[in-house]
Formats: C-alpha cells, sequence, structure tokens
C-alpha cells in the first residue's frame, strides 16, 4: 500500500477539493519550491522533511508563511490534500480549521478507495 523506492516514471499528482487551486495562488517561488517536493514524492523519494504518509510541505517567502499536505498513503498516485497560506498570528502551530479540512480530505480519501474494492 505505501509507497517505498523508487518508482519507474512519474505517478498521477491527484488534488483534493480546492487544493490546486490554492496552491496556483501561491507566488511563484513558492509553488517552484512546493512542486520539488511534490515531484519527488511522485517519483517515490522522499524530501527531506517526509517522515509519514501524509506530509506537510512548509515554505516561506517574503515574510509569509505557505503550506501543502499530500498523502503517499495510495501507491497508484501522489493525493494533495490541502494547500494554504497561513495566516495565524499565533505561534507556529497550523489552524484548527485547516487541521478539520484535512483530515476530512483525507477521509474522503480513504472512503473513496475502500468503495473502489
Amino acid at each position: 500500500m505505501l509507497m517505498l523506492g523508487k518508482s519507474r516514471g512519474p505517478r498521477p499528482l491527484i488534488w483534493r477539493g480546492s487544493s490546486k487551486a490554492d496552491f496556483k495562488a501561491f507566488r511563484e517561488h513558492v509553488q517552484r519550491e512546493m512542486g520539488y517536493a511534490l515531484f519527488l514524492a511522485q517519483m517515490g523519494e522522499r524530501h527531506p522533511t517526509m517522515v509519514r504518509t501524509v506530509v506537510e510541505v512548509k515554505e516561506s517567502y517574503d515574510g509569509n508563511a505557505y503550506r501543502a499536505v499530500y498523502t503517499v498513503r495510495y501507491a497508484d498516485a501522489v493525493y494533495v490534500l490541502h494547500a494554504f497560506q497561513k495566516k495565524s498570528k499565533k505561534g507556529i502551530e497550523t489552524p484548527k480549521a485547516e487541521i478539520a479540512l484535512i483530515k476530512q480530505r483525507l477521509k474522503n480519501l480513504i472512503d473513496d478507495k475502500e468503495t473502489r474494492r
């Protein structure tokens, strides 16, 4: 189920919910840096920050914090669950509403995969 090792070619990148539109709204520099992490995941490689099957990629640019969250839980594709600009002024925690959205999209993905068996 979990992808380990390099694949022959890039796995599809599947955007869940509004994650692609949200990602496209990021500054070009941020898209490039986060896009590289997503590409590594597609190729079956690990970005230095990747330690789990659900990964949060962080990028800071021009005083702003950006996040993209994806999963490599399934071998068929890399699923982008959410992309957002962090606006929290209280510490480094990801806002609860963003975490709730990520959890809901992951649950929906798992449900989609389970019903297709």
